[in-house]
């Protein structure tokens, strides 16, 4: 009997694991607004931040009727420690440790959106591109650095760690092709993930990504 419990479990050991891979050409389909589905990803941070860049497409409806959020890094210390978010009728909120800057876009619901946001904290200097063109730069959090112990979700926009979602809030449509670097890509860089590149994500890769999804949330092909 307890031969085999143990296969059971590793079963389930490897059916869990194997779910954790080949996301090359997947997105991450959240088709119904709730407070219950979102994707939670996995990530081993030593030091703390003082520089990223975040890479990201999403597929959404939402601009010109609701707020939603694209990318939530909590901390216990700091919900809003890193934000994207869609304000409607405002463009992309984008928050570091609790202070947000806005930058100005009227949205796009026709086709799929490609977003890379950098900052770092030597000179507090954040960027947005979208589709790759760049926003004009904004200051934010000069000298800040950021938690290592973080909660990161797709799909829902955390007002407590790792929880208290608003269905209001919450993405609906498609994303995928998440990766994220502890430090500030360059221009060129930045052009070249927007052309398909990878440059060796080294915080989140979307091709051996770890992570878990709850809720109605399920893999599919790309539409990008």
């Amino acid at each position: 009997m307890e031969r085999l419990l143990w296969c059971f479990l590793v079963l389930i050991s490897f059916s869990s694991l194997s779910g954790q891979t080949g996301l090359h050409k997947k997105a991450f389909v959240f088709p119904k607004e709730s407070d219950y589905s979102y994707v939670s990803l996995k990530t081993q941070l030593k030091t703390p931040l003082t520089a990223f860049t975040v890479c990201l497409y999403f597929y959404t409806e939402l601009a010109p009727i609701r707020d939603y959020s694209i990318f939530s890094y909590a901390t216990k210390e700091q919900y809003n420690e890193i934000l994207i978010f869609w304000s409607k009728g405002k463009g992309y909120s984008f928050s570091v440790h609790g202070r947000e800057v806005l930058f100005h876009s009227p949205g796009n619901a026709d086709a799929p959106t490609h977003i890379c946001a950098t900052w770092e904290s030597a000179s507090g200097i954040a960027e947005l591109w979208v589709n790759g063109k760049p926003r004009v730069r904004k200051s934010l959090q000069k000298g800040a650095s950021l938690g290592t112990d973080a909660s990161i979700i797709l799909g829902q926009e955390q007002d407590a760690f790792a929880g208290a979602f608003d269905r209001n809030q919450c993405l609906v449509g498609d994303i995928g092709d998440v990766n994220m670097w502890d430090f500030v890509l360059s221009p060129e860089e930045i052009n070249a993930v927007y052309n398909g590149g990878t440059l060796s994500p080294n915080v989140l890769y979307w091709e051996e990504l770890n992570y878990e999804a709850n809720g109605e949330v399920f893999v599919k092909p790309q539409l990008w």
